[in-house]
């Protein structure tokens, strides 16, 4: 894999050596769980930096930016294992964390990186379980999550002063793949004015019934982002009641987010990045 910064980043790193404060030690034969945030470089917390900087091998998922990987150490091992909604080849999630332990008794620093934030919908908790369990030491560097970075990069506010007071957070399948139902559709339709959807461009038909079912208004602002925060962003805006024939139209692909609510309105005036192409 060819290593290597954009111009203007190495300054940067240079300049980590030289902070005030000193970043915690990466011991040998233990495991980072790291977000790399939704897609830009420039997300990354000083933190995932150094473990990028510091780690013998990393473990990534999916989601996570090449131009992120190409910060690694020269040296690391990179090594792909993410799970993908649909995908038959996507590795299974006993086998990311028994290979997790296997490189930490190894005597490896190792490097677990998601895109996003380990902790929100990223199965973090299940991995960090698995090497407490095994008598892994361990450290949580969380990220940005997308549905709050990956919206700002398309122009649309998770909250807003004069539109929304909460929040709602949602996974677009659950544990098998499918549209989840181990929630109350009526009263998260009820409960947040605006509803943020991760992977769920899957099931958009299905989720879009159940929300309409459940109360919301056909003609409610909607927006689809796919690829958030990268070269290859696009959006969609549409009303709750058309967005699965817009996106079907546009031919989005995941990884998407699906938002719903008044802040999408705000996009008219907040379409601040344009992502210049690869």
């Amino acid at each position: 894999m060819k290593q290597g910064t954009r111009r203007g980043a190495l300054p940067i790193l240079a300049a980590m050596h030289d902070l005030p404060f000193d970043l915690p030690e990466f011991v040998p034969g233990t495991v980072w769980l790291a977000g790399a945030g939704p897609g830009d470089p420039g997300l990354l917390t000083l933190l995932a930096l150094e473990a990028l900087r510091s780690a013998d091998h990393v473990v990534h998922d999916a989601l996570v930016d090449p131009r992120i990987l190409a910060l690694a150490r020269r040296g690391a091992v990179i090594e792909a294992m993410g799970k993908r909604g649909g995908h038959t080849d996507s590795a299974k999630q006993i086998d990311i964390t028994e290979r997790l332990v296997e490189l930490a008794r190894q005597g490896l620093r190792v490097l677990r990186l998601k895109g996003g934030d380990p902790f929100v919908f990223g199965r973090g908790p299940e991995e960090a379980l698995a090497l407490a369990e095994a008598g892994i030491g361990f450290r949580i560097v969380p990220g940005i999550t997308a549905g709050i970075g990956g919206l700002a990069y398309a122009g649309i506010p998770a909250t807003a002063r004069d539109t929304n007071s909460a929040v709602a957070f949602v996974t677009g399948h659950g544990a098998d793949g499918e549209v989840p139902d181990g929630f109350d559709w009526d009263a998260l339709a009820r409960g947040a004015p605006v509803l943020v959807f991760y992977m769920g461009l899957r099931h958009l038909e299905a989720m879009v019934v159940r929300l309409l079912a459940a109360g919301r208004r056909p003609d409610e602002a909607v927006a689809v982002v796919t690829e958030a925060a990268t070269p290859r962003q696009r959006v969609v805006e549409a009303t709750l009641a058309s967005v699965a024939e817009a996106v079907a139209v546009a031919g989005l692909k995941p990884p998407a987010l699906l938002v719903v609510g008044p802040v999408v309105a705000l996009r008219a005036k907040l379409d601040w990045w344009h992502p210049s192409p690869l």
